[in-house]
């Protein structure tokens, strides 16, 4: 019932809010059908909140909901359709009007995500999915295995494409059914015995664009370990680019077409011509400039006065010869005139000093008997035989008297 009021007679604003409050607990909680949005969690904050869209109006609206109730829906993805049960509520302090969801589940397609997302996290919990475990693809495989439908546009695609690529390539196909209960059966089978192919060096799986029934298969727990303990590496080329299977996460490289996978596994034989002719051509610049820099050290080699008149090298060092011998010569020169000076100075002296010169200025010495010089009387008798030696000659004379110093 409406609310009588006028400007004479207003409703006070509590009155109001606690009638739209009623109005819309009136309600109650009701199940609804809805594409999850998003979903965010908020750090600091128990509460999380959900955004549900009706699938054909332009209609959406925001629901809080509690972790325990998310957990009890299972894994949950955006873009998944759920129920929801959600109850409307009003706040009247705030004038607030928000949604509370107290149990939610995926149906149909959402259910479905729901359980390969679960797959999912079970998987990469145990490391399949790890960056580290990824092979590197081989630069010119020997043989490429093919695992795809018989008669497929994803055979075709990568068929055509390697070819184009490197018309010498040699594939290896194992057709399996790529959709349908048996397809898992058929493409385990298929994935194992390319991986024992001696000649084998990459599989790709192709399979072109579908509804997520379709490429269940291609999440299916037992493919995505066969290929994890594959020792090949492995090209998961599945779908269009928006579609990503299981097998995407765990393969070695994902190629987000079949066409793509062919690129990624063989090179373009014209690119690599190009890259060949681009390499010979930087040999040759390179071997052309280390001749060019080999040849100018060979003329600044030969252009060096050495080797352009080896003999200039003898000139030069009988100049310093000669000038090295006068140097000695005159050093020498010096050498015997200082000498010759000082032997003169010192035979002078020794002169002068010499018995001889006593005798040249008319001195003699008495020797006796013995030869031995007489320097006193008392070493002489009366009647001996002396010898006088002089400048020139000697003397016989006798001692006929004896005069000591002071006697008359």
């Amino acid at each position: 019932m409406a609310l009588e009021s006028s400007p004479e007679h207003p409703q006070p604003l509590r009155v109001i809010a606690r009638a739209v409050r009623g109005w819309v607990e009136r309600l109650g909680a009701v199940w609804v059908e809805a594409q999850l949005i998003e979903i965010n969690r908020r750090s600091g904050t128990r509460t999380i909140f959900l955004t549900l869209r009706d699938k054909l109006a332009e209609v959406s609206v925001s629901v809080t909901t509690s972790p325990i109730t998310l957990d009890l829906a299972g894994p949950l993805a955006e873009g998944a359709t759920v129920v929801a049960r959600i109850k409307p509520t009003f706040y009247e302090s705030s004038g607030r009007f928000i949604f509370t969801c107290d149990a939610i589940t995926p149906i149909g397609e959402g259910q479905l995500l729901a359980r390969l997302e679960q797959t999912k996290r079970l998987l990469q919990a145990e490391g399949l999915f790890d960056r580290s475990l990824k092979k590197p693809l081989p630069f010119l495989p020997r043989a490429v295995g093919l695992i795809t439908g018989e008669g497929s546009a994803a055979e075709r695609d990568v068929m055509e494409n390697t070819r184009r690529r490197w018309p010498a390539v040699r594939i290896v196909t194992r057709y399996a059914l790529v959709q349908g209960p048996q397809a898992c059966e058929q493409l385990i089978a298929a994935v194992q015995h390319l991986d024992r192919h001696p000649e084998v060096e990459v599989i790709v799986i192709a399979r072109g664009g579908g509804s997520v029934e379709d490429l269940l298969p291609f999440s299916d727990e037992g493919l995505i370990r066969a290929v994890a303990a594959c020792r090949t590496p492995v090209v998961s080329a599945i779908g269009h680019e928006s579609d990503s299977p299981i097998l995407d996460l765990v393969a070695d490289y994902r190629a987000s077409t079949p066409t793509d996978a062919a690129k990624r596994v063989v090179p373009d034989v014209a690119d690599e011509r190009v890259r060949v002719q681009q390499a010979r051509q930087r040999m040759v610049q390179a071997v052309s400039r280390l001749v060019g820099r080999q040849q100018e050290l060979l003329d600044g080699l030969r252009s060096r006065p050495v080797l352009t008149d080896p003999t200039a090298t003898f000139g030069r060092r009988y100049e310093q010869l000669a000038e090295l011998r006068h140097r000695a010569t005159r050093a020498i020169g010096s050498t015997i005139d200082r000498e010759s000076s000082s032997v003169g100075h010192h035979l002078a002296r020794i002169r002068a000093m010499s018995p001889q010169a006593t005798l040249d200025r008319g001195y003699s010495i008495l020797l006796g008997r013995d030869g031995a010089a007489v320097r006193s009387v008392n070493q002489v008798d009366l009647e001996d035989d002396l010898v006088a030696q002089l400048a020139e000659g000697q003397l016989a004379v006798k001692v006929t008297e004896l005069r000591p110093r002071g006697g008359a």
